[in-house]
């Protein structure tokens, strides 16, 4: 199939790659910062202050924002609409992970545009344009760094949508394996998801695709599997986070999907509403609800779910595609345990309602006007037996 490949962002990788931010933003022209940042580990690690002295020596004045969460909210964007307005700001340097990241192209897009942000996330207009962004990151998962979207929740309902543009894709990403070491367990494997789901979400598709994508999308998955475990044995493994950083980027910049037709993506979509209305970690939401969306589209292209199967897990191709297919499905979940992530809602810690799957399944639906998904075309009815069947 055509397709169209665009990755603009300069990658800066390795130790101490972050000393380099203050000549990195000078690069740009630029002359005001926002750094924009999440909880208070960025500051107790040092990181920010790093970061202020780099701009500092680079003659380069800032301002700060931090109070970015998971599942990063509407009312933090315009606050940070807001505070850019006054200060003058001209660039916005996100130091984080995907939350930051989506947060401060959210911001970009509000600063080059009139009128209410929310709009274009709202699908009620298209942006014309985006405040330039920077990434110093601390977390490998969303890919933010290098993709055309981002994704805010709305407060007001408990919405969550997604927005692409090649308008905000950040002009530097600074990726320093390092900077990971200290994170969680849980946030690391459900990073790790994150990452697996976004070159999944591409593969499973029902086009004739590129054999060289196809290898480097399996090759990825892989690589991620073999590394999320030896970081639950040694999570300070650098080699590991190394590994891990850099298939985050190359995930969700474009390249898994040459070829492809663009992907599914149903399950992005069923997650975002799991984590709107639940708020819980996005890979963790993906990794609970994905065994049951597979075995609720397998049939429609049973032959690509063996492939699967036989490539990610090396399976024995018996000739019967369907057996594969499931056979490949339940792998992945046992892999998904293997790391102590979820595999139904209740492991995931949520109890939904009849009520609550009702009200996801039509906010994915965008209340009737829309379906998710390329394997099956998945209207409100479908996601919602989605939902009941995740529930464990």
């Amino acid at each position: 199939m055509n397709f169209e490949y665009f990755t603009p962002t300069k990658v800066v990788f390795g130790r101490g790659t972050e000393e380099r931010t203050g000549e990195l933003v000078k690069e740009q022209g630029c002359h005001k910062v926002l750094i924009h940042y999440g909880g208070g580990s960025a500051v107790r690690s040092g990181l920010i202050d790093k970061i202020c002295g780099s701009l500092e020596a680079s003659g380069i004045s800032y301002v700060m924002l931090g109070g970015v969460v998971p599942n990063p909210r509407l009312s933090k964007v315009r606050e940070g609409i807001r505070l850019c307005r006054e200060e003058q700001v001209d660039f916005l340097l996100a130091v984080g992970g995907g939350s930051v990241i989506d947060s401060a192209k959210a911001i970009g897009y509000g600063l080059a545009n009139e009128g209410d942000v929310w709009d274009f996330y709202d699908r009620k207009r298209t942006a014309a344009g985006c405040m330039p962004v920077g990434a110093v990151l601390t977390i490998a998962a969303a890919g933010s760094e290098m993709s055309d979207s981002s994704v805010i929740t709305n407060e007001d309902g408990w919405i969550k949508r997604g927005y692409s543009s090649n308008y905000c894709r950040c002009r530097f990403a600074v990726m320093d394996p390092e900077l990971t070491c200290t994170l969680p367990d849980y946030q690391t494997q459900s990073g790790c998801v994150d990452i697996m789901m976004h070159t999944m979400e591409r593969y499973f598709n029902l086009s004739d695709n590129m054999e060289l994508t196809d290898g480097i999308s399996e090759a990825l998955i892989r690589t991620v599997m073999k590394n999320a475990k030896l970081l639950k044995a040694d999570a300070a493994n650098y080699e590991a986070r190394a590994e891990v950083m850099w298939a985050s980027s190359l995930s969700h910049n474009g390249l898994t999907g040459c070829g492809t037709g663009g992907g599914d993506w149903a399950s992005h979509q069923i997650e975002h509403e799991l984590g709107g209305m639940f708020d819980v970690a996005h890979g963790a939401g993906l990794a609970a609800i994905w065994g049951s969306w597979a075995r609720y589209v397998y049939r429609e292209h049973p032959e690509r779910f063996a492939r699967f199967a036989v490539q990610i897990f090396g399976l024995e191709d018996n000739g019967d595609p369907n057996a594969l297919a499931l056979a490949g499905i339940e792998k992945m979940e046992e892999f998904y345990r293997s790391v102590g992530m979820p595999t139904s809602l209740k492991e995931l810690g949520v109890e939904s309602t009849d009520a609550q799957i009702r009200e996801m399944a039509e906010k994915c639906s965008f209340f009737g006007k829309r379906t998710v998904g390329v394997m099956k075309k998945l209207d409100a009815s479908d996601v919602e037996a989605i939902y009941r069947m995740a529930r464990g």
